[in-house]
């Protein structure tokens, strides 16, 4: 059967440059995904005139009937999934003016809890020796240090659990709902609190293929691709999309003999101390 990578949110930046990169380096189909067909097809279109072979699925991290449509397709036609790349995710323009308490529950509606649940729904599909790519942030890094000391060791903690994890996420939007989320110990930041919890979701399921999967060699990281030039990034940041996709390149390509990294934060190539 042949081999498939997944690249979520593939339409344009970084998860654009991944699937470019993967087209000429990954044996085996690669599948850009987006939420908008539209604006998949399009960007297949275009990768296909570079002389490219993409395929395109529809997938919105934030439907679960999206996200289970996309698990049994991968199921029926390849038998499982190779390569995973999380890289789907949502930021306020600094200039927006949004009310924070509206921003929190957006943002970590996507960038959390979609990821997570393209995660619970994907990871039971990872063939043997598949890699799983997590696009968090650096940012998220800096918030960690933002917050009080009784979140950064709760954060932190290798016994946490996804339950956990997923409570400490619904506090923060209900302090951020409030308007409390300071006086709480969080930082000011809902793009990067939802990025902490990527990091830590990312562990945690590392954690979990360890106690289950062992012998399958299945690695499992979260990344930083960096400050990048992207509707996300904007136009004053130092690096190209295709710099950011690097180290997610480097994660979803880990050779099949190699055993680590697994289950860190990885920027610039090199683990990050979490």
């Amino acid at each position: 059967m042949a081999k498939v990578a997944v690249v979520t949110g593939g339409n344009k930046g970084v998860g654009l440059a991944v699937v470019r990169a993967l087209c000429k380096q990954f044996k085996g189909d690669v599948y850009l995904t987006a939420r908008n067909s539209k604006l998949g097809e399009e960007a297949v279109e275009a990768l296909e005139k570079e002389g490219l072979s993409p395929r395109f699925h529809q997938l919105d991290i934030d439907d679960p009937q999206s996200i289970k449509v996309l698990r049994d397709f991968l199921k029926e036609k390849y038998g499982g999934l190779d390569v995973l790349i999380n890289n789907a995710g949502i930021a306020f323009k600094t200039a927006d003016t949004t009310p924070f308490a509206i921003q929190a529950p957006v943002i970590m509606q996507t960038n959390f809890y979609g990821n997570r649940d393209v995660c619970n729904a994907l990871l039971t599909l990872i063939k043997p020796h598949g890699r799983v790519v997590n696009v968090s942030s650096m940012l998220g890094h800096g918030c960690l240090g933002q917050c009080s000391p009784r979140l950064q060791q709760e954060f932190r903690r290798d016994s946490i659990t996804e339950d956990e994890l997923v409570e400490l996420m619904e506090k923060f939007v209900e302090d951020a709902k409030k308007g409390d989320h300071l006086k709480e110990g969080w930082p000011d930041m809902a793009y990067g609190t939802s990025k902490i919890g990527l990091t830590v979701l990312s562990k945690i399921q590392a954690r979990i293929l360890d106690a289950t999967r062992k012998e399958d060699g299945i690695l499992l990281n979260a990344c930083c691709p960096g400050w990048i030039k992207t509707d996300l990034g904007g136009p004053n940041a130092p690096k190209s999309v295709e710099e950011g996709a690097k180290t997610v390149l480097y994660l979803a390509l880990l050779p099949p003999d190699v055993t680590s990294p697994h289950g860190e934060m990885i920027n610039e190539m090199k683990v990050v101390e979490w």
